[in-house]
């Protein structure tokens, strides 16, 4: 028998946090590529970056797994968070790879796809009623 938990008001859960911090890493890594772009150390900062956001991907992943098996929650966060996973894995791709013609718009997408999984998932903490289709 699953077990539904809930937080209590004003409180975030790790899933929560940890799409936040992937979302700022994404947003990081914008700014780290305009450094990149004009500076000598955007490289190195670029790169670190990537390994960070490469990390906040996998704990999402971890996060939304934690969710949904102990905590009975919803099996669809175990598959945006494989989802940004996977488009990670490309990103990291196309970046060692030096295809910028790819490399950048992958990065916007992604940044896109993460503030509306961040909205998603903070409704709740918002008040905000999740839109439902009606039949």
């Amino acid at each position: 028998m699953a077990v539904q938990t809930t937080t209590a008001p004003g409180r975030f859960t790790f899933l929560q946090v940890s799409v936040a911090l992937q979302t700022l890493t994404l947003f990081l890594q914008a700014t780290s590529a305009g450094l990149l772009l004009s500076t000598s150390y955007g490289e190195a900062l670029h790169g670190v970056g990537a390994r960070v956001m490469y990390g906040a991907s996998m704990l999402y992943v971890l996060a939304a797994i934690l969710a949904w098996k102990p905590g009975g929650g919803s099996p669809r966060p175990v598959l945006y968070s494989s989802g940004f996973l996977v488009l990670a894995s490309v990103q990291v791709v196309l970046g060692i790879a030096h295809m910028p013609a790819l490399h950048v718009p992958l990065g916007v997408l992604m940044f896109g796809l993460s503030v509306l999984d961040l909205g998603r998932v903070l409704s709740g903490v918002l008040g905000v009623a999740p839109l439902r289709r009606t039949p």
